[in-house]
């Protein structure tokens, strides 16, 4: 059975914790806990010939692209999906400027290949700012910025959890209706078209095959064999929302410990927790966060 590593939906590790995940490449093992259950503890293996394909989430990989050559050197084979959207600071708080993030996209593309990288233009906000004409504007632009540097782009539109009523209520974020859907799906497939980028959509009740728009596999059976040059075994990722088609994967990240501030975020409550996780990182620590006394049980997988 292939294992997927994932790292990882739940914090951006090549942003913020590069050397810590390749001190863990070196040590052949991580530890994590599982969130729902923190008791649950599990030593999980790294090794070369344990792991079949690594998948990178990030908005922002320059701090691990000098990490690269040592990865690759140890036979690793691995992918990114990079989100990059045009929203500024109001939205996604602490990135860098997006002129600068796209030239490392470039970069990167320079170095793996369009093939291994996904852009992801997600989550699509709409606001009294944020409009349609603005996602069509800036849209078609990235387009051709990321032209030959990617073949495929998912989006998504934004899921109104409940812990962002505080944003809905200021009008940050609000509601996107289904025509809203619909229109922007169509002009974003006849632009994507036109630039030779493959629009997908990630976990959309939508069906948006119409503008020839298939449903998108992050963690994708044919991206993973393409990557590491072999066939393996499909199993279904059970654990993720409805309508994903994801690949099981081991998921290393901690939520609470990603510091891109975007306010649309799933996987982070307050910058106080945030704060308080980040302060007991340690980069020579086999698990993300804290520390793992020699009580608790390990699983190994």
């Amino acid at each position: 059975m292939a294992m997927i590593i994932s790292a990882s939906r739940r914090t951006d590790i090549p942003a913020y914790y590069s050397q810590w995940f390749l001190n863990r490449l070196k040590a052949g093992y991580v530890i994590t806990r599982n969130p729902m259950n923190p008791k649950q503890v599990s030593r999980i293996s790294l090794s070369p010939e344990a792991v079949d394909c690594i998948v990178f989430w990030t908005k922002d990989p320059m701090p691990m692209m000098d990490k690269l050559p040592e990865i690759d050197s140890m036979g690793y084979s691995y992918y990114f999906q990079f989100t990059l959207t045009p929203y500024g600071r109001d939205i996604e708080r602490n990135l860098r400027e997006k002129e600068e993030i796209l030239r490392t996209f470039q970069q990167l593309s320079g170095l793996l290949g369009k093939e291994r990288i996904v852009w992801r233009y997600d989550p699509i906000v709409l606001n009294a700012s944020l409009t349609i004409p603005y996602h069509l504007q800036h849209f078609e632009r990235m387009c051709g910025a990321l032209s030959g540097y990617t073949s495929q782009c998912t989006i998504s539109f934004v899921d109104l959890y409940s812990k962002l009523s505080k944003i809905i209520k200021k009008n940050i974020i609000r509601e996107i209706g289904t025509e809203e859907m619909l229109e922007i799906a169509e002009r974003f497939s006849s632009i994507a078209q036109r630039y030779g980028i493959e629009l997908r959509s990630c976990s959309e009740k939508l069906d948006l095959s119409q503008f020839n728009i298939l449903p998108a596999a992050c963690i994708d059976k044919t991206k993973v064999e393409e990557v590491c040059g072999h066939p393996i075994t499909w199993s279904r990722d059970r654990n993720q929302r409805p309508g994903c088609g994801c690949m099981k994967s081991v998921d290393i990240g901690v939520y609470n410990t990603c510091r891109n501030g975007c306010i649309y975020c799933y996987a982070n409550h307050s910058d106080a927790s945030i704060e308080k996780n980040c302060k007991r990182h340690d980069n020579k620590s086999d698990i993300l966060i804290g520390t793992i006394s020699y009580e608790e049980s390990m699983k190994k997988l």
